[in-house]
C-alpha cells in the first residue's frame, strides 16, 4: 500500500489540483517540451509558467534540464503511479459498493416481478362489480 501521509503525495495532489498543471502534464506525455512550449497554450508569461513548472518539479512529476539557454521539461511518471495506486483503493471501494447496490436493486426488481405474477390478472383492485 502506498503511504498516505508523505510529503511527496501531498505535493503530487497539490500539483494535480490545478488545471494548468494537469494540461502541462498531458502535453509532456507526448514528449519533451520547453518552458515556452508549455506556456504557449495558456498565453501566460514565462515567469507564470515557471511557477507552475516548479510545483510540478517539487512533486517529482517532471524533470527540467537546462540546455544552453533553453529549459526542457519531461514527464517523470513514478509519482503519478503512486497517486494512481492510492486512488485505486477508492476505485475498488466504490466498485464494491456499486456492485452491492446493483445486487440489491436486482433482488428488489425480482421480488416485485414475483409479487406481480402472484396477482391474478382477472382481479383488479377497486373492481367489486
Amino acid at each position: 500500500m502506498v503511504e498516505l501521509e508523505t510529503p511527496q503525495m501531498d505535493s503530487v495532489f497539490h500539483a494535480l489540483g490545478d488545471a494548468t498543471r494537469r494540461r502541462m502534464l498531458r502535453d509532456l506525455a507526448g514528449g519533451e517540451r520547453t518552458v515556452s512550449q508549455l506556456a504557449q497554450p495558456f498565453a501566460m508569461s514565462l515567469a507564470a509558467a515557471s511557477k507552475h513548472i516548479k510545483a510540478l518539479e517539487n512533486a517529482g512529476l517532471i524533470r527540467r534540464e537546462v540546455r544552453g539557454r533553453t529549459h526542457v521539461c519531461r514527464l517523470e511518471p513514478g509519482p503519478l503511479a503512486s497517486a494512481h495506486q492510492w486512488l485505486g483503493f477508492y476505485e475498488r471501494f466504490w466498485t464494491n459498493r456499486l456492485d452491492v447496490l446493483e445486487r440489491l436493486l436486482r433482488e428488489e426488481d425480482a421480488r416485485k416481478a414475483q409479487d406481480d405474477s402472484k396477482k391474478s390478472p382477472n382481479s383488479r383492485e377497486g373492481d367489486d362489480q
